[in-house]
């Protein structure tokens, strides 16, 4: 009879044991753990983390209420000897389980938009708010002339690589992959037929991304135009003549807050004074959209050299052949600009 109930409660023993553990078991990977304000949000891992640098971002974020769980849980699937960097989306309410389970093979890309900048430092600054990489090492790269001459480059026209548009990249991306996906892409805009039309005009294609950099500083607000811009640019090209565009002036300055170019704005000594210096400058003076480069691989054919914003102020300009029709049009333009008081 004492052998039976020893046996009883033996068995008894086993079967709360073995539901307990079973519970506890359980609940480790499968109780909700995350818990988030919001529905969900990106949970950034660095490259240079270990393990315990997670635990603590998550315990000091609040993004789980049970760090032990959540590291038993991962040593148990093999996750705490391989975490891997990158972007990943989490939900509130998320199990330990369902955590781990993200994050070790769920690395969500962003959307990484290239906008047409003026200068490397804006754009390497945009770069590194969507991108682990931090601007230094970015700058200090399209700094670096023998890096730049293995794209075919020099630290100006390595500018020109750039085309601007929305790429999806992961966040973990280093500077240098960065890089190696830009000049991917630059090949890929770069079509046979766009070489082609870029060899007939006589320009390089980084030159004719300079020149699209000024045509679409001329005329910002009517892609239509752009073409003739392009067109009456390319006349001067030929012609042998000095630019003369307003924009590089404003470019070669830095002072981006100028509405009226007067003469003392035309002596500066800078190789983007396109008034001192004649054909074009070294490098462009914002990153070109397509649009614009596409304009000028595709400049209108006709005799303008000269032109002159429309006194309307519709952002259209006013075309003429003779240096006296282009006067006429100059007066009628900075009388309005006085009729505004504008002076400078």
């Amino acid at each position: 009879m004492k052998t039976w109930k020893f046996i009883s409660g033996l068995f008894l023993a086993l079967i709360l044991t073995g539901s307990w553990l079973t519970w506890d078991y359980y609940q480790r990977f499968f109780k909700p753990n995350v818990t988030i304000t919001e529905s969900s949000k990106s949970l950034f891992i660095q490259s240079d983390w270990e393990f315990d640098d997670l635990i603590k971002y998550l315990a000091v974020n609040e993004v789980i209420e049970d760090s032990n769980t959540f590291r038993w849980v991962s040593h148990y699937k093999k996750y705490d000897a391989h975490i891997k960097p990158g972007r990943y989306v989490i939900t509130d309410g998320m199990n330990n389980n369902q955590l781990v389970n993200v994050l070790r093979s769920e690395n969500k890309p962003l959307s990484v938009v290239i906008r047409s900048v003026r200068t490397k430092s804006e754009l390497v600054s945009n770069v590194s708010n969507s991108i682990e990489s931090d601007s230094l090492e970015l700058i200090i790269l399209l700094n670096d002339p023998g890096f730049c001459m293995r794209y075919g480059f020099n630290t100006t026209t390595i500018f020109t690589m750039f085309i601007p548009n929305t790429y999806e990249f992961y966040w973990n991306t280093s500077a240098e992959e960065f890089v190696e996906r830009m000049a991917r892409e630059y090949k890929r805009f770069w079509t046979e037929e766009r070489k082609q039309k870029a060899g007939v005009i006589g320009l390089s294609q980084s030159e004719i991304s300079t020149l699209a950099s000024i045509v679409q500083s001329e005329q910002a607000a009517h892609v239509d135009e752009r073409s003739v811009v392009a067109g009456l640019y390319l006349n001067r090209i030929r012609m042998g003549m000095r630019l003369e565009s307003d924009p590089t002036l404003i470019h070669a300055i830095g002072d981006y807050t100028i509405k009226r170019v007067l003469n003392v704005h035309k002596q500066v000594d800078s190789p983007y004074n396109t008034y001192k210096n004649a054909g074009l400058p070294p490098g462009p003076i914002l990153l070109p959209e397509t649009t614009s480069i596409d304009a000028v691989l595709n400049a209108d054919q006709h005799n303008y050299i000269f032109m002159c914003a429309k006194d309307d102020f519709s952002g259209y300009h006013n075309f003429a052949v003779t240096y006296r029709d282009h006067v006429n049009n100059a007066k009628r333009y900075q009388k309005a600009l006085n009729a505004r008081k504008i002076y400078r």
